[in-house]
């Protein structure tokens, strides 16, 4: 296990945003989160329809593909939820948060408090919970079966299958304190795909695979690509201008991801919201270590460490 190297930089790093624009940046608006849920669910339902359009076709290969793009980027809108930032109205951000959540296989409850601790502890080999479920890759055999996304389902089944049950398995990288949240959150998404699954039976339909859940786990690889620019390849320190990486990648991948992208930034300030990110990246740009122009080029660096 590599050593993990405290350098007390945080607090320091932190005051490069002038207080006066930092709380500005910390402003959330429930309108530009409904414009951007607005959108986003505009391209599903579009994404969707092409798919039941084509179906029998040929075509339905790139349709499948581009609603694979569109399920599982929901991924953003789930992580920006948890944080309160997608909405300035609460109940407006959870709402979101759950939804989006069960549309990639989350118990967001639960992803909360998972988040929470990667934040606390990012890139500690020993206490960050994203290095302790999925350690970077090292060899090509590990990079691979990480990209299948197999651990990622098997994972999720155990979230679903128990943690509505009040079973935590192995899981001691989330407070005490958040189970309860995660219990919760976890029978609700227990009951909505009950739902989908007898109401696809009812109605001897096959439109929730077609549209839902063949474009989820065909997408579920690329999110995985994805997820491993973030910090893979980054130091193990608590230095948050090399922890973590941003990726500025084009304005359709930002969009999706709700400016997730900006990954360095909103790791060193998680309580600005998704749309100042951008502002965000400006002021924070000079100092970071980890800046790429597109995730073609940092996959390109991961492969090329693999032993």
């Amino acid at each position: 296990m590599s050593e993990y190297i405290v350098t007390g930089q945080r607090a320091r790093q932190m005051r490069v945003v002038p207080a006066d624009v930092l709380k500005r940046l910390y402003t959330r608006s429930d309108w530009a989160g409904l414009k951007q849920t607005a959108v986003h669910l505009t391209l599903l339902v579009a994404g969707g329809w092409l798919i039941l359009e084509t179906r029998g076709t040929w075509w339905v290969a790139p349709a499948l593909l581009m609603q694979a793009v569109f399920v599982n980027s929901l991924f953003g809108a789930m992580h920006e939820s948890v944080h309160y930032g997608s909405f300035k109205t609460r109940w407006m951000a959870d709402l979101l948060a759950f939804f989006s959540g069960a549309a990639i296989l989350n118990n967001a409850g639960f992803y909360r408090h998972y988040h929470l601790a990667h934040h606390r502890y990012t890139q500690d080999p020993a206490r960050d919970p994203e290095l302790v479920t999925s350690p970077s890759p090292r060899t090509w055999g590990a990079y691979l079966f990480r990209v299948s996304s197999i651990p990622f389902l098997v994972l999720r089944t155990r979230d679903i299958l128990l943690f509505p049950f009040g079973f935590k398995g192995n899981v001691d990288y989330i407070h005490p304190a958040g189970w309860s949240e995660a219990r919760r959150w976890g029978r609700w998404l227990l009951a909505l795909y009950a739902l989908l699954i007898a109401g696809s039976i009812a109605l001897q339909t096959t439109v929730v695979l077609w549209v839902w859940f063949g474009p989820l786990l065909i997408g579920l690889p690329l999110l995985r690509l994805y997820l491993l620019c973030e910090h893979t390849l980054c130091p193990n320190s608590d230095d948050g201008f090399a922890n973590t990486r941003t990726t500025t990648s084009n304005a359709v991948v930002r969009f999706l991801m709700w400016n997730l992208p900006y990954h360095a930034e909103h790791h060193l300030l998680p309580n600005i919201a998704f749309h100042h990110l951008p502002e965000a990246h400006r002021y924070l740009r000079p100092h970071l270590k980890h800046v790429a122009p597109g995730y073609i080029a940092v996959q390109r660096d991961i492969v090329r460490s693999l032993a």
